[in-house]
Order: C-alpha cells, then structure tokens, then sequence
C-alpha cells in the first residue's frame, strides 16, 4: 500500500535515481497499484524530497513503459495489458531456453542441490500464501539456473528483464491454484538439468513461460469486464 512507502536510501546514487529506483520497485511489486494516480506534491512529502527528483523520476518511469501520463490527469501506473505481457513473454521465453541450454551443459553438481533446496523452498513459501515471499522464492530458483550458464551478458539481460516481469509474476501467484502447476514445472525443470536432456528442458520451460501468460492473460481480461 502506498501509506508504507519509503524511500530506499543508497548513499553512492544522486537523489534522483534513490527516488527513481523507490518509485520503480514500488510499481514492480504492485505497491503502486496499476491506474494509482502519482502526485508530485503528496509523493515528495511522503518520502522527504523536493518535487523536482519525484518528477524526473516520473518521466524516466514514463519512458520505461511503467507511468502513463493521461490528459487533464496527470501520471499514473501503467496498466497491465496483454500487448506489454507478450512483448515482454517473448524475449523472456528465449532467455529462458538459451540459459537452460547453457547451465545444462556447466551446471555443477552443488548448483543441482541448491535447485533442489530452492524447490523445497518454494514450496515452503506456498504453504504460507503470500505471493511476495513466493515471487522471491521463483526468483531464487531462475537466478541458480542463470548463474550457472557463466554468461555474465546474459545474467545482465535475464536480470534486467526479471525486474520487469515481477509486476506479472506477483499477478500470476496471487491466484493459489497457480501453485500446484508451479511446483510440477519447477521439479520438470530441476530433473531435466539433473538429467542434462535439453529436449525435456526445451519443453519444460516454453511450457512454465505460456502457463504464466495464459493465467495473466484471463486476469487482465477479468479485469477489463
């Protein structure tokens, strides 16, 4: 909720980019709420600062795609539409298979336990129902698979478009019949690497990136009834 938003301080960064990267990872994980309106004057008493950093921080958000500004309104948070999850989907998907690809063939064998401790995670953070602990918990595992590609290019990639896709996977696992799908996906996934079968790994996560679109598409269609 707005009311519990606080600026994350980082003494090596200009005022601008604290508050930029604030309101950026206030819209990801769904604090600012698609369509919630961003004023200047209320958003700059709420985190201390003057307008002008909450304004230039507004139109670098605009140009990520993550503000609207709307006519006689003002800048809001970008809704969720079916055009930016598929543009979004599509690189994601190759990403994903190109990093299968690779940690297939370097993953080491204490990669292969840590999956399986981040699976056993997962469904720990399931059990409890709160879709932040559990979009942390996804994270987790992706990120032991893209660590073990040793392509530091595409960990940059993957790392620029996860944040981008949190917005969506908060969404995803907002709904707990998604979970059961998630576990079985995740173990398909942790077995084919164990296995080192890219035709299973292929498979396994073009299945796990279109089960999530799907899901995420009928909400924002539920929503635009």
């Amino acid at each position: 909720m707005e009311e519990n938003l606080q600026i994350e301080m980082n003494d090596l960064l200009p005022l601008r980019d604290v508050v930029f990267h604030t309101l950026r990872r206030a819209i990801l994980t769904g604090q600012l709420k698609p369509g919630e309106r961003l004023m200047e004057v209320h958003l700059a008493n709420k985190l201390g600062v003057s307008r002008t950093p909450i304004r230039e921080a507004i139109r670098k958000l605009e140009l990520e795609g993550l503000v609207t500004m709307i006519p006689r309104r003002g800048a809001e948070v970008a809704q969720i539409t079916e055009k930016s999850l598929k543009d979004v989907l599509e690189v994601r998907r190759a990403l994903d298979v190109l990093s299968v690809e690779l940690a297939c063939e370097r993953i080491t064998k204490e990669e292969i336990e840590e999956l399986y401790r981040a699976c056993q995670e997962f469904e720990k953070a399931a059990r409890e129902k709160e879709p932040s602990v559990i979009a942390q918990a996804d994270v987790r595992l992706h990120d032991i698979i893209v660590d073990a590609t040793r392509n530091q290019r595409l960990k940059q990639l993957v790392n620029n478009l996860s944040e981008q896709m949190y917005r969506y996977r908060v969404e995803y696992l907002k709904d707990e019949k998604n979970f059961p799908i998630l576990i079985r996906e995740h173990s398909q996934i942790v077995e084919g690497l164990t296995a080192k079968d890219k035709t299973m790994l292929t498979a396994a996560m073009h299945k796990h990136v279109m089960n999530q679109a799907t899901a995420v598409k009928e909400m924002i269609r539920e929503q635009e009834k």
